[in-house]
């Protein structure tokens, strides 16, 4: 057995959304007597079930789920922030025996924490970090991205322009440092990572499929009371921080009397096809991830065989 082979081995299952990670990620903790980690940027704040699509508890089926429901709806939430929490479950994890299998679409958290990223302030500029949120209110999230997109196209493409948050820091590291934010953090992945890691990617090689799921999801949420949760964040917080997800947001001119219900619906099955989009972009730079197209198989028990065989080429769990 190789060095590499004595680290700890640590399990991933990433992918748009909607593309079936919360079933594979159970199906696989199932087999393996893994627990599973969220590596989802909405999932780990409180309140916000049904957009961000927190599984039920049937849908776990007993399998126990960290980093979910921990945060309130205003405070602040780091990939730095979620590499320190995801290593202190990991270790809970393999403390009792058991397998860590990081389960989510947030690229960002998933390289940080596989990749050992070591973050660096940066310094900062918090005049110059005011400057930009007055510009982004006066001239909307998408201008302030593009500002982004001009100066640091990599770091742009990475970063969802209702991130408000990372936007910002990332044009702030930017004008401190006069250096691009994404060499910087390739800069930072100079440390050999402690786990010996697997990802494991879904996607569909029909994409109208994967579109048609993540349309019938929307429907589903709706159903599932979408618009009631959306409603009640919208009059508690106006939407701030957390709440600006896809989901919610674009639900505020329909709560506003602006647009028609169905009109607003159309709108969050387009954006979330384009999140879709961003994800796979960003995941498929990524050379190390084994893909599965969960079209090209009949039946389940088929994909959940060529992921055994996958983790058998890699590890012996």
């Amino acid at each position: 057995m190789n060095e590499k082979n004595k680290k700890p081995f640590v399990l991933a299952v990433v992918g748009p959304t909607a593309s079936g990670k919360t079933w594979l990620g159970v199906e696989l903790a199932k087999i393996y007597g893994g627990e599973v980690i969220s590596a989802d940027s909405m999932q780990i704040y409180k309140g916000m079930d049904i957009a961000s699509a927190k599984p039920s508890e049937e849908e776990k089926q007993g399998i126990p789920h960290h980093l979910m429901d921990l945060l309130d709806r205003d405070i602040s939430f780091s990939a730095a922030d979620y590499v320190q929490l995801a290593n202190e479950k990991i270790q809970e994890i393999l403390s009792r025996g058991k397998l860590p299998i990081i389960v989510g679409g947030t690229g960002l958290y998933i390289d940080s924490l596989l990749e050992n990223v070591k973050f660096s302030e940066g310094g900062s500029d918090e005049a110059y970090r005011e400057e930009l949120y007055a510009f982004a209110k006066e001239h909307g999230n998408e201008a302030l991205h593009a500002r982004l997109a001009e100066i640091d196209s990599e770091a742009a493409e990475g970063i969802h322009p209702n991130n408000l948050v990372r936007v910002v820091r990332a044009l702030e590291v930017c004008h401190v440092t006069g250096r691009k934010f994404s060499e910087l953090k390739r800069e930072s992945k100079m440390v050999e990572s402690p786990y010996n890691s697997l990802i494991i990617g879904l996607n569909y090689e029909n994409r109208q499929t994967l579109y048609e799921r993540i349309d019938l999801r929307v429907d589903e949420m709706v159903k599932a009371g979408l618009v009631e949760e959306a409603r009640q964040l919208w009059l508690e917080s106006g939407m701030k921080t957390a709440a600006n997800a896809i989901g919610y947001k674009e639900l505020i001119p329909y709560f506003k009397d602006e647009r028609a219900l169905d009109d607003c619906i159309a709108d969050i099955k387009q954006e979330t096809r384009h999140y879709a989009k961003r994800q796979l972009t960003w995941f498929r730079r990524n050379p190390r991830i084994e893909w599965i197209m969960p079209d090209t198989f009949n039946k389940k028990i088929e994909i959940l065989e060529k992921c055994k065989k996958t983790i058998a080429k890699h590890f012996e769990v």
